[in-house]
């Protein structure tokens, strides 16, 4: 097993098929899907497709979305990392930063803590320039975490038929705000 990133609490690894009925739990939810399209999962060969679609990615682009795992209890939290976009942004491929947690853990700060640092993976180990991310304008936490975190507004674009805020943030805009928490 692959592990990138460990913190106190989490570790953020591979997806592996272990992960598949972490996934389920996670995709089945009509909650977790609210801004998603609203298209739950609904079964276990769905959440097989999902991770083998994310594993796939790691392949053919060096990156793909991690697993979130609790360092405590082992209990699969959902995912978090960066992609290499090629669908949302019909005029750009991008990296985009992204996070999907179980209901049961918003508000608990892991968005922002995976968001950080898979950012600072980004830029770090492998020398992004700048990253991206997209955010439905009604889901009001994901904008909070990425605001948060750094990233600058930058418009509002139509994807799958619903309005999202566009943010991006660079590596020396990053860099000068690990200067200033230092």
């Amino acid at each position: 097993m692959k592990i990138y990133i460990e913190t106190k609490r989490l570790i953020l690894r591979k997806m592996e098929e272990t992960d598949l009925q972490g996934i389920f739990e996670l995709d089945s939810d009509p909650a977790v899907h609210r801004y998603l399209g609203k298209k739950p999962i609904t079964s276990l060969e769905e959440a097989a497709s999902t991770i083998n679609y994310i594993r796939k990615q790691y392949e053919e682009d060096g990156i793909g979305r991690w697993a979130v795992i609790d360092k405590m209890t082992n209990e699969f939290i959902g995912w978090a990392g960066l992609k290499y976009e090629k669908e949302v942004r019909e005029e750009m491929y991008y990296y985009d930063l992204g996070y999907r947690l179980k209901e049961k853990f918003w508000g608990s700060g892991i968005a922002t803590e995976t968001a950080y640092e898979s950012i600072n993976y980004g830029f770090d180990v492998l020398n992004l320039q700048t990253i991206y991310a997209g955010a439905h304008i009604e889901n009001i936490a994901s904008n909070k975490v990425l605001q948060k975190i750094g990233l600058t507004f930058l418009e509002t674009f139509v994807y799958d038929s619903e309005p999202h805020h566009w943010y991006k943030i660079d590596k020396s805009a990053w860099e000068e705000k690990m200067r200033l928490q230092d």
